[in-house]
C-alpha cells in the first residue's frame, strides 16, 4: 500500500514509514524539502530525453546522506540498497551512483542556492533564526588534489626569467655570427624580438617564423638551422607553458596540478604534523543560533580579503541581510571597515592587536603610537618623552584589490638627548611615523563598541556559533577534504553541507523544545 508523494509519479511506501520513528531526522528532511515549490527545480531539468528521477527524492537522500557521514556517491547508492530511511525517501526506487553524483553536482547547479534561500525562509518563520546578527568566521578544508603536484607563482616567475635571458643571448650569437646584421643594427636588439625587455611566446613565434625565411635562404647557416631548433622544441614550448601557469595563478601564488582552482594554505589539521602546506579551499560561513546563513568559497588563504566577497555573495541568498556582523582579529582591515560603513553594517570586527593592547606590556611600551598624544589643531603628536613629531608629508597605499589608503608622514624635530630613545626606535637619526587616520578612527570605533555590554555579550557568544559549527562539519560529521574537484563544484559540495547542517540542527532544536515542554 503506497501514498501519493508530491507527484504523480512519486510514491512513498506505508510499510516502511511504520519502522521509522517520528522524532527521526529523517522526517525533518523529508518536511522541510516537501515544503519548497516543485517550480524551484525547474532549472534543473530543461526538458527532453528521458524520464528523469524526482529531483525532490535526490534532494531527500543527499541531504540526509550528509548528515549521515555519508559523502560518497557509491556509498549513497548503497546505502538507498540496505538501510530503511533511505528506501523510504528513495520510494524503493534505486538510483546509481553516477546519477546522484551528476545530480549534486551538476544538475543542482543553479539551484542549490535558491534552495538553501528557501529553506533558510522557512527557519526565519519557524523561528528558528531572526537575521538580526551575523556571526562569521572561516575554516580551510583541504581540496581533492595530489599534496605533491604544486606550481609556485615565484618559482614560475623566476624560470621564466631565466628563459628570456637564454633566448635573448641565443640572439646575440646569431648576430655575432652575422657580422654584417651586427654592423647593419648597430648594437641593437634583433628586429625579430625588437627593443621590449620582457618577451613573449607571441613574440616568439613571429621571431622563429622570420628566422625560418632567413633560414629559407641560407640553408646551410648551421648556427642559424641550430637556433630555430632549440627556439621550437625547448624555449617556446617552456615560453608558453610558463605564461599557462602565470595565467591559472592569477593573483594567487600557488595551485595544484591536480585543481588548478586550489590554492595551497597553511592548515591546522596536518597529517604529517610539520606545518608543511596542502592544496585547499577557505571555507567562510556565516551563522546565527548555529544555523548557516550564509557560506561561500575562497582561493584565498586568508581570512581578510574574504569577508568583502563573502558579503557581497551574501546579498543574493538572504531574504533579509544582518546588519550587524560580528567576526575576529582575523578580519580587521582599514579597507574591510571602510567597505561595512559603507554599506551600512553595525561592524563588531576586532583588529589584530585589539588584545594585545590590553596588556601592561603594550600600555607601558614608549615607542608605541597608541601610548601617545595627538593635537588635532596643530595636526602633530607628542612621544612619550615630551618630543613633537610634526607632519612632513603624504603618501598612499594601494592594495592588491585597489583600495587606496592615505597614509601622513610625522617626524621628530629633534630626538638627540632623548632618554627614552633606545627603547622607542632603532633608527639613527629622528623618529618618523607613517599613520592612516582612516584607520585609527575605525579601530577607536571598533574598540569602543567591543567594550560595550552588548558588545561583550556579542563577542562571548561569537566563540561558541562559528567555531561550533566548524566542530560539527570537520569532527563530529568527519568532513574534512572534498570529493569534487573544482572552484564551482567544491561549492556545490559546501551548500549541501550547510544544507544537512541546518536540517539537523532543526532537528536538534526541536527535540530540545520539546524536551523543555515536557520538563
Amino acid at each position: 500500500m503506497y501514498i501519493q508523494y508530491s507527484m504523480d509519479q512519486l510514491y512513498l511506501p506505508m510499510d516502511l514509514e511504520e519502522d521509522i520513528p517520528q522524532n527521526h531526522v529523517v522526517r525533518v528532511v523529508n518536511d522541510m524539502v516537501e515544503r519548497i515549490d516543485d517550480s524551484l527545480f525547474a532549472a534543473a531539468y530543461p526538458g527532453g530525453g528521458r524520464h528523469s528521477y524526482h529531483p525532490k527524492m535526490l534532494t531527500k537522500v543527499i541531504l540526509y546522506a550528509y548528515s549521515q557521514r555519508i559523502y560518497s556517491s557509491r556509498q549513497i547508492a548503497k546505502a538507498i540498497r540496505e538501510h530503511i530511511p533511505f528506501m523510504w525517501l528513495a520510494a524503493r526506487q534505486q538510483p546509481d551512483f553516477r546519477t546522484l553524483n551528476r545530480f549534486r553536482s551538476e544538475r543542482m547547479k543553479e539551484v542549490l542556492e535558491p534552495l538553501f534561500t528557501a529553506l533558510l525562509g522557512l527557519l526565519v518563520q519557524g523561528g528558528y533564526v531572526k537575521l538580526d546578527h551575523y556571526f562569521v568566521d572561516g575554516t580551510k578544508i583541504e581540496a581533492n588534489a595530489n599534496r605533491y603536484t604544486f606550481v609556485w607563482k615565484k618559482a614560475v616567475v623566476k624560470h621564466k626569467m631565466k628563459l628570456q635571458e637564454k633566448v635573448k643571448v641565443l640572439f646575440s650569437t646569431i648576430e655575432h655570427e652575422e657580422a654584417q646584421e651586427e654592423q647593419a643594427h648597430e648594437g641593437r636588439d634583433l628586429d625579430e624580438l625588437g627593443e621590449q625587455a620582457s618577451l613573449s611566446s607571441e613574440m616568439l613565434e613571429e621571431a622563429v617564423i622570420r628566422l625560418e625565411e632567413r633560414l629559407a635562404r641560407k640553408p646551410k647557416d648551421k648556427p642559424l638551422k641550430k637556433a630555430v631548433r632549440i627556439l621550437k622544441k625547448d624555449y617556446l614550448p617552456r615560453m608558453q607553458r610558463y605564461e599557462q601557469q602565470e595565467a591559472t595563478c592569477g593573483d594567487r601564488n600557488s595551485y595544484s596540478k591536480t585543481d588548478p582552482d586550489a590554492t595551497f594554505m597553511r592548515m591546522k589539521e596536518d597529517h604529517m604534523k610539520n606545518g608543511q602546506l596542502k592544496p585547499g579551499y577557505n571555507v567562510q560561513v556565516g551563522t546565527e543560533n548555529q544555523f548557516i546563513v550564509g557560506y561561500s568559497l575562497h582561493q584565498r588563504p586568508t581570512d581578510t580579503r574574504c569577508l568583502i566577497p563573502h558579503l557581497e555573495a551574501l546579498r543574493d541568498k538572504v531574504p533579509s541581510l544582518p546588519k550587524t556582523v560580528i567576526a575576529d582579529a582575523g578580519y580587521g582591515s582599514e579597507e574591510n571597515y571602510a567597505w561595512l560603513e559603507k554599506e551600512q553594517y553595525e561592524a563588531l570586527v576586532k583588529y589584530n592587536t585589539y588584545h594585545t593592547e590590553q596588556t601592561k606590556a603594550w600600555q607601558t611600551n614608549i615607542g608605541k603610537l597608541e601610548n601617545w598624544t595627538y593635537e588635532e589643531e596643530e595636526d602633530r603628536w607628542i612621544c612619550s618623552g615630551g618630543r613633537i613629531l610634526s607632519f612632513v608629508r603624504e603618501s598612499r597605499s594601494t592594495t592588491d584589490t585597489g583600495y587606496e589608503s592615505k597614509l601622513r608622514v610625522y617626524r621628530s624635530e629633534d630626538c638627540t638627548g632623548c632618554p627614552f630613545k633606545k627603547s622607542c626606535t632603532k633608527a639613527e637619526g629622528n623618529r618618523e611615523i607613517r599613520v592612516s587616520m582612516e584607520a585609527l578612527r575605525y579601530r577607536r570605533q571598533a574598540r569602543d563598541k567591543l567594550r560595550s555590554e552588548e558588545g561583550r555579550a556579542l563577542s562571548a557568544r561569537r566563540m561558541c556559533e562559528v567555531e561550533s559549527v566548524f566542530g560539527q562539519l570537520k569532527n563530529n560529521r568527519g568532513f574534512r577534504r572534498f570529493l569534487l574537484r573544482g572552484l564551482e563544484k567544491a561549492s556545490l559540495e559546501v551548500g549541501w553541507l550547510s544544507l544537512a547542517h541546518n536540517l539537523l540542527k532543526k532537528h536538534t532544536t526541536d527535540q530540545n523544545r520539546k524536551a523543555a515542554v515536557q520538563g
